[in-house]
């Protein structure tokens, strides 16, 4: 993930290329219960800092070089999308929220968000992966629906010389503590 960006714009071909590869994504019952909110330029993506980080919380922001990012595109999943496909004929039930164990609507955005990162890291750019900080404020300045939930949003871009994240001191989980094999 990297947290330091260059100003220099994505080549447009590289953006089509990263939203072609997300909208690719499985998903359950072939819904596709996710949308994207695209904010390519220094114009576009000042709007979403300033909705979701206030100058006065800029001060004190460790991750300035964040803020240059020429691209942001925020994930948006739609539950509705999924109850709808799934009162279809084919699927053959009316769902109710209870009956869903897994939220299939946001781990589905999820892996679409994930091929854009990967996507845009083959393509020899940065990316980060991070929360939408203020969603109220995310929602006035870009109208978003209510029936769509953010994700989360992905910084893309040229990378910058970054400083490690303090979070990478833990290391890795070794691989017996987390893969279980025939059992717990």
């Amino acid at each position: 993930m990297v947290r330091n960006f260059d100003d220099r714009p994505v080549p447009s071909e590289i953006l089509e290329r990263i939203l072609a590869n997300g909208l690719r994504a499985p998903s359950a019952g072939f819904s596709q219960g996710w949308s994207f909110l695209v904010l390519a330029g220094a114009e576009e993506t000042k709007r979403y800092w300033d909705a979701v980080l206030p100058l006065e919380r800029r001060q004190s922001f460790q991750w300035a070089g964040l803020l240059r990012a020429p691209l942001v595109i925020v994930a948006l999943s739609n539950k509705q999308t999924y109850l709808e496909r799934y009162a279809e004929t084919d699927k053959g039930h009316k769902p109710e929220i209870h009956d869903w164990p897994t939220p299939y609507w946001h781990i589905d955005a999820a892996f679409a968000a994930m091929l854009m990162l990967l996507t845009a890291t083959d393509a020899g750019l940065g990316a980060l992966f991070f929360s939408v900080a203020d969603i109220p404020a995310f929602r006035a300045a870009f109208g978003v629906p209510g029936r769509l939930h953010p994700i989360g949003a992905i910084a893309v871009g040229y990378p910058l010389p970054d400083r490690r994240s303090s979070s990478l001191s833990r290391g890795k989980r070794p691989q017996a503590e987390v893969v279980h094999r025939g059992r717990w």
